[in-house]
């Protein structure tokens, strides 16, 4: 009887959790809807944006972005609201007086917290990201005012081992770069430089046009050969995409394309790495802290207190954005190059886990 009795607790517990959650995420859901559709309507009636496109092409792809990135909100929430009502209803403290430990009553707590992070995980890895490629198709086409343009400056790139290239700037437009070089060593020894006043990429011939060049090449016997021309093509490995790339990129590639992008840019020595290695780690520490917030939930909202079920919610809003303000303070620093990007991305987690424990020694059991 008691295992029977365990197991339906069990399951009216995950229930409840799970009904909670996604009810609230669809609630919340559809008021972001909502409010992104009266904000963004005079844009898609300017651009003559069809319905059907704006249903299919960015609503339907809209909602798993949204969802995984409040994901941990609505988990504490959800965890808040229905424990607070069983603690209020007594529900608690007859499950622990029935010889129930709290340390069991947290086991389908910690099920449901598993259900909704391996959601959040292949959501975040594998569905998100193609449901991101056609969200930004769709506003590139109906919603911006202007194509995206690449704003760095003096832009170094290793296209491959030993080869080396410049750009002062570069116009997406008409894909076209001012003050081009390329250098390649073989050995750590210069071998060969090209200086130019600009690149075009040719889109008949698929090649970048190198103008008004002038190339040094370094002889085994010290001396130099120099050749000049007015244009020239050149096959190297660089592609026009690279530059009007979107900033927000790294939320369309899935898990294998991001790491595959990474190492491509720890080869270029491009600057942007660390800003692609946060969003690879979020990508696990977010569903991680579905657990600890989870366990933060339970810990504060299985006790009555004065306030009620207002002063719990108000708590746990409290705690979960302070954990988001507190994720994007220490990714800032990773920015900046203050800390390692694996650590500004777990730290909110390694501190709130203290939280999270210390809470529950308070929990009477």
């Amino acid at each position: 009887m008691r295992k029977l009795g365990i197991k339906t607790l069990d399951l009216y517990i995950i229930k409840k959790f799970l009904g909670t959650f996604f009810f609230a995420l669809i609630l919340i859901i559809g008021i972001a809807i909502i409010f992104d559709f009266s904000e963004k309507i005079d844009d898609f009636l300017e651009n003559n944006a069809p319905f059907k496109l704006v249903i299919t092409e960015y609503y339907f792809n809209f909602i798993p972005y949204f969802a995984v990135l409040f994901s941990s909100l609505f988990t504490f929430i959800a965890v808040i609201f229905f424990t607070s009502r069983m603690a209020f209803n007594t529900e608690i403290i007859a499950i622990l007086s029935s010889g129930v430990s709290f340390k069991r009553l947290l086991v389908p707590y910690f099920i449901s917290a598993l259900i909704i992070a391996a959601f959040s995980f292949v959501l975040n890895n594998y569905v998100i990201p193609v449901a991101n490629q056609k969200r930004f198709a769709f506003e590139d086409m109906y919603y911006h005012k202007r194509p995206q343009s690449f704003k760095e400056k003096d832009v170094h790139k290793q296209i491959e081992p030993g080869i080396v290239v410049y750009l002062e700037s570069y116009n997406t437009t008409h894909n076209y770069g001012r003050k081009f070089s390329i250098e390649k060593y073989e050995d750590g020894q210069l071998k060969s430089k090209l200086l130019s006043d600009d690149i075009r990429w040719d889109t008949i011939k698929n090649k970048w046009i190198v103008r008004n060049y002038y190339i040094r090449d370094y002889l085994d016997n010290g001396n130099q050969h120099i050749t000049t021309g007015f244009a020239i093509d050149t096959a190297i490995n660089m592609k026009p995409e690279e530059f009007s790339r979107r900033e927000n990129a790294k939320e369309a590639m899935k898990l294998k394309e991001l790491n595959e992008y990474i190492d491509n840019q720890k080869l270029q020595g491009s600057g942007i790495v660390t800003d692609l290695l946060i969003e690879k780690y979020k990508r696990f520490s977010f569903p991680f802290a579905t657990f600890i917030l989870t366990l933060i939930g339970v810990s504060v909202s299985s006790r009555k207190i004065r306030g009620g079920l207002g002063m719990h919610i108000g708590i746990g809003l409290l705690i979960s954005f302070s954990y988001l303000l507190f994720l994007q303070f220490s990714s800032q620093f990773a920015i900046g190059g203050s800390i390692p990007p694996l650590l500004a991305v777990w730290i909110p987690n390694i501190v709130f886990s203290f939280v999270a424990v210390y809470l529950y020694s308070l929990t009477p059991k």
